[in-house]
């Protein structure tokens, strides 16, 4: 049995380059997800005065991101 363990990985001030193929913003309007040509998901926090700095990257896609969808609880 093949059991599947998704990576996160946390950066400090600077993000890692990659080019956005997808951008989604959350309802709340305070995280930006892009979604990469290079398979990686990132999530940005989105200040009141639109300030954008880096909080996550998932990687493990093996393929260009091109949609992004909000799942329903």
């Amino acid at each position: 049995m093949r059991t599947l363990v998704p990576a996160v990985a946390v950066w400090g001030r600077t993000a890692p380059s990659h080019s956005i193929t997808a951008v989604m913003i959350t309802d709340d309007q305070q995280t930006i997800v892009t979604g990469s040509q290079e398979g990686q998901i990132c999530l940005w926090n989105l200040s009141s005065d639109l300030q954008i700095s880096s909080k996550e990257i998932l990687f493990g896609h093996t393929a260009s991101i091109t949609c992004l969808a909000k799942a329903r609880e």
